[in-house]
């Protein structure tokens, strides 16, 4: 059964009325179950799994990854195993999306916990209560929701924007489901499986309080494969041991796979940018002096400068490049004259109802700016200006990830501190809590509205998918939350470490502290560092624009390389490296092409899963248990 969509002629000649009219006879599939009891237990206890997941890569690389088509695999195939077991039957197509949209909204709610939360306590010196980050992560989340939904009968009904990364969830529930799917389905699922047990298994081998508290340690692996090598003798570069640098090759696969998602020219970027930091810069700036000590806390403190102005240029200059974006976003905030009808809306009856967000807008808005009043000390003025700010912000974010399916999160928090260094000048705490505000609420938006496109094309309803983004928001905070703070255990001081680097949260402390106290406490290289970076990376980005994306080089890829572990560039690298390699000497048809080539990012979902999961609870035993 194929997907049944508007012609492009269709979608520039008919009314937004007659859209809705279309779609509600030829797509709208009624009274089909979607949201229920077991699609939201299953999306809240998926989506609850799979935020750690996320936190987990997001503590290691500041980044968050999509887990809606990983949560649509799980749940197809635990379904269908029931059914043969005669344990219950399959889900339907649009249950299984409607699980989607809750575990999703439970994935991707983590990203304050690794960039503007934690920036918030290493510059105040303290923790901020796990209740407060609760009530702030779910208020941030629901007010996405909130200004998404305003926007769907532009963005989808009327403009039909591909929203990318939707579409193809739509497509592959559709296939899963209705085309010749089944066994492929199965597949996807046996490939899941085997990558996440191979990476949470090298996870715990490779942890020797572990293995030796079980009396395995005669199997367990060295953490970093280097450490063989240091039996025998230590490798230096200028006098400085590789194993200070973070020059190290990392035993776990988990970066590996998320190398294998982003891409060879983001891991190329990625190698290139951290052999330079770590094996040509640091090493040399340490025998000179000015990087005071070889340890990775101090390399990053220098390193992060060019590496943080330089995503921040780039990101800035991608985004004004493409004016049209802008417009095009601007242009969502005037209705267009066939919009307005006074005749009843026909999909009234389906849609979350406008006055939904008229009204929670204000209320979940109040709430958000009182409570940044009373707990990080925000202005009554600078927390009011937040709400609509973030507001066009979120069309814009919006706009670009229905056209491309990026969300550029980077470069309108940049946008954000920028604006309240104006505001609020010397304010370093309340820059950062109002980027970490539009972070997440311009994401929960775009990412609702992804969900909401499969949704769409499907004939799902709308307003239960609302509901369902709701709960996922619940079950990751109730489920992530307390993981984090079990974490660090009140320990500050753990941020920017080794175990757990936070990298995001660094950049966002660095730029605030810039912003409020100026470039000139540095010294004089981290400064100069800092203005190659702004111009190098306005150059990159100019280049990959002219090339149309061909540039070798990502400034965003060659920048995080300075804010991250060696070992972790390095692994993302090999990674990508590996998922280039075999697309092109692996021949189509045979099985090797198939797991590897065509079910490359089920088999690296699988890897980053199993082993991220598996990683914060050992992280959990070693910080609380073998502590003791």
């Amino acid at each position: 059964m194929k997907i049944k969509e508007l012609t492009p002629d269709q979608i520039h000649t008919l009314t937004l009325e007659q859209k809705d009219q279309w779609w509600l006879e030829h797509v709208y599939r009624g009274d089909m179950p979607q949201l229920n009891l077991r699609s939201a237990l299953t999306g809240m206890l998926l989506g609850g799994v799979l935020s750690l997941t996320n936190l987990y890569v997001g503590i290691k690389t500041g980044w968050t990854l999509g887990v809606g088509i990983t949560s649509v695999i799980l749940s197809f195939v635990a379904f269908k195993f029931f059914s043969k077991m005669k344990l219950g039957k399959e889900m339907s197509i649009l249950e299984n999306n409607a699980m989607q949209s809750v575990a999703t909204s439970a994935g991707y709610m983590t990203m304050p916990l690794v960039s503007a939360m934690p920036a918030y306590m290493l510059m105040t010196g303290q923790v901020i209560p796990m209740e407060r980050t609760l009530i702030w992560i779910v208020l941030l989340s629901i007010l996405g929701v909130l200004y998404a939904f305003p926007l769907k009968k532009r963005f989808i009904n009327d403009d039909q924007m591909p929203f990318p990364e939707g579409y193809a969830a739509g497509v592959v529930l559709q296939n899963l489901h209705e085309g010749e799917g089944g066994k492929d389905g199965v597949l996807k699922g046996k490939i899941l499986g085997v990558g996440a047990g191979v990476s949470a298994l090298l996870e715990t081998i490779r942890n020797e309080s572990v293995m030796t508290s079980l009396k395995l340690k005669f199997l367990s692996i060295p953490e970093y494969w280097d450490e063989i090598v240091y039996r025998f003798f230590t490798p230096t570069i200028l006098g400085t041991p590789l194993k200070a640098l973070t020059v190290r090759l990392d035993s776990s696969i988990v970066m590996m796979g998320t190398g294998g998602i982003m891409g060879v020219r983001i891991g190329a970027s990625l190698v290139f940018g951290a052999i330079l930091n770590y094996c040509v810069l640091a090493p040399w700036l340490i025998k000179e002096g000015v990087i005071p000590e070889a340890n990775f806390k101090s390399i990053t403190m220098w390193g992060l400068w060019f590496g943080a102005m330089m995503m921040t240029t780039s990101s800035l200059y991608s985004f004004f490049s493409k004016p049209a974006v802008l417009l095009q976003a601007l242009k969502k905030m005037v209705p267009r004259k066939n919009g307005i009808e006074k005749k009843k809306d026909v999909l009234s009856d389906i849609e979350l109802p406008l006055w939904v967000s008229v009204v929670g807008v204000p209320i979940v808005g109040g709430m958000v700016v009182y409570l940044g009043h009373e707990w990080f000390n925000f202005g009554i003025f600078e927390g009011l200006l937040a709400i609509p700010l973030t507001f066009v912000f979120s069309l814009i974010a919006v706009t670009s990830t229905g056209l491309t399916s990026i969300t550029p999160g980077s470069a309108l928090g940049k946008l954000t501190q920028l604006t309240y260094s104006v505001v609020s000048p010397g304010q370093a705490t309340t820059n950062l809590m109002a980027a970490g505000i539009n972070a997440e609420v311009s994401l929960n938006a775009s990412n609702l509205l992804c969900d909401i496109k499969p949704g769409y094309m499907l004939g799902a309803k709308p307003r239960q998918q609302a509901v369902g983004h709701v709960l996922g928001i619940i079950a990751g905070s109730l489920v992530a939350v307390p993981v984090y703070y079990a974490i660090f255990h009140g320990d500050i001081s753990l941020f920017t470490s080794d175990t757990l680097p936070m990298p995001s949260a660094t950049v966002y402390k660095a730029v605030a502290e810039a912003l409020t106290k100026g470039l000139g406490v540095l010294h004089p290289t981290a400064r100069l560092g800092a203005l190659l970076g702004a111009i190098l990376g306005i150059v990159l980005e100019w280049l990959n624009t002219r090339t149309r994306g061909k540039f070798p080089i990502s400034p965003m890829g060659l920048g995080l390389a300075f804010v991250l572990h060696f070992t972790d560039s390095i692994s993302m690298g090999i990674g990508s490296f590996l998922v280039w390699i075999f697309e092109r000497k692996m021949k189509p048809g045979t099985w090797n092409h198939k797991i590897f080539v065509e079910n490359s990012e089920t088999l690296c979902a699988g890897v980053i899963a199993g082993g991220s999961i598996i990683g914060i609870i050992l992280i959990i035993l070693e910080t609380i248990v073998f502590a003791k």
